[in-house]
């Protein structure tokens, strides 16, 4: 038995109208999908497919935490996921990933789920993830101060290099444009 034949759906045995499942996605699980974004977090995954004539309805319900590093300290960052997506497979000749509609080769009639349920918590993740204020590692920031543009002895976030305006642009704010023309 391999490490995700649980999460292995046959569309072509399925025999009733709505199928449920629920995981429990765990360490474990991150570890062996092997992602890039991130290996460790504890997710609980709703599954509903429904059978409407030959397309198989999925929709993925996942809710839970996943840790990442932050992007500012690299220290692991807990950030909390819920998400709801949605997936359309077909049976067909050959295997096809048409954005959301999957094609599964007939022949197989099977259909994993490992990955999608990954991606779907990847994409749940926000661009930007860093600690509140004041939470990074402290060494950490402390190098960044040093090295970087700030010269306070705040915590470094974003809005210290907002309030940094280059001098070259200020002559900039100086100049008037005439809109009536």
């Amino acid at each position: 038995m391999g490490r995700f034949d649980k999460y292995n759906i046959d569309l072509r045995g399925h025999k009733t109208e709505t199928l449920v499942m629920d995981f429990d996605l765990d360490n474990a699980f991150f570890a062996d999908i092997d992602g890039e974004e991130f290996q460790r977090g504890a997710v609980k995954a709703h599954v509903v497919v429904k059978k409407q004539r030959d397309v198989f309805n999925f929709t993925f319900s996942l809710a839970g935490a996943v840790i990442v590093p932050c992007d500012r300290c690299l220290d692991d960052l807990i950030v909390e996921v819920e998400t709801e997506n949605e997936l359309h497979v077909k049976l067909g000749d050959n295997y096809a990933d048409e954005g959301d509609i999957v094609i599964v080769p007939e022949a197989d009639g099977d259909f994993n789920i490992a990955w999608y349920l990954y991606e779907f918590i990847a994409l749940a993740l926000p661009m930007k993830r860093v600690h509140a204020p004041g939470k990074c590692n402290h060494e950490m920031t402390g190098r960044l101060k040093k090295h970087g543009h700030t010269t306070d002895d705040t915590d470094y976030d974003d809005s210290d290099v907002a309030q940094q305006i280059d001098p070259r642009w200020e002559s900039l704010k100086a100049i008037h444009i005439d809109e009536d023309n």
